[in-house]
């Protein structure tokens, strides 16, 4: 008499023609300072790293150097790319650019007044919160606008780098939105990745799958 077979458990494995992405979240940029603005970059704000995002740059290049990584993609914004200096660096590739990747547009709380407001308890923030829509700020990029070139640059993406890893150095509302389309959940419920984290998504044609969140066991 034959055993009955038997079926294990396996660890994931990426999907033939699926593109790994690791989001990385950009390092702690410098205080925004009542009264003065960012420098600004085609209308949104264009802060340098701090002294501590520095710090966070180097820790995600040391985390990540080990593995197999075929391509690294920052935004317009510069943050993005000296986060991603250390790393492309240790692994000998020149960063791309992925302009659909930068972060949402604030419209009015621009350079720095949306952390302001968001610290001092303004009650757009509360509604913003509320609502789960960043059109709440007068000016701002509307959800679906947001989703819809977020969706465009994954794909670009993704189309270039069949059954490859790649890095992508972004941003808050970027990764936030990202694995919200992703899991299909509530706009906000990814929100607020810290500076230095690790997130990652599969793509497997018109499927995202999330396969983690906020990886921080690096930063100490």
């Amino acid at each position: 008499m034959n055993a009955p077979r038997q079926y294990r458990q396996h660890r994931f494995s990426l999907p033939r023609g699926g593109t790994e992405i690791l989001l990385v979240r950009h390092g702690e940029t410098i205080p925004s300072v009542s009264g003065q603005e960012f420098d600004l970059l085609d209308g949104q704000g264009d802060p340098p790293l701090a002294p501590e995002g520095r710090e966070q740059a180097e820790r995600v290049a040391e985390r990540l150097a080990g593995e197999e990584i075929d391509a690294i993609y920052v935004t317009t914004l510069r943050r993005t790319s000296e986060t991603a200096a250390p790393l492309a660096a240790r692994v000998g590739l020149t960063p791309i650019v992925e302009a659909d990747l930068r972060e949402v547009h604030l419209g009015e709380w621009e350079g720095g007044r949306y952390r302001e407001h968001v610290a001092e308890g303004h009650p757009l923030a509360r509604e913003l919160l509320r609502q789960q829509r960043w059109d709440v700020i007068p000016g701002a990029e509307s959800n679906e606008a947001f989703a819809a070139r977020l969706r465009a640059g994954i794909s670009r993406m993704a189309a270039a780098h069949h059954g490859q890893r790649i890095v992508a150095v972004a941003h808050g509302g970027t990764i936030g939105m990202i694995l919200a389309i992703a899991s299909g959940s509530r706009p906000f419920a990814f929100i607020g990745a810290d500076n230095g984290s690790i997130s990652r998504i599969v793509v497997v044609g018109e499927t995202w799958l999330v396969r983690g969140f906020n990886e921080v066991s690096h930063l100490g």
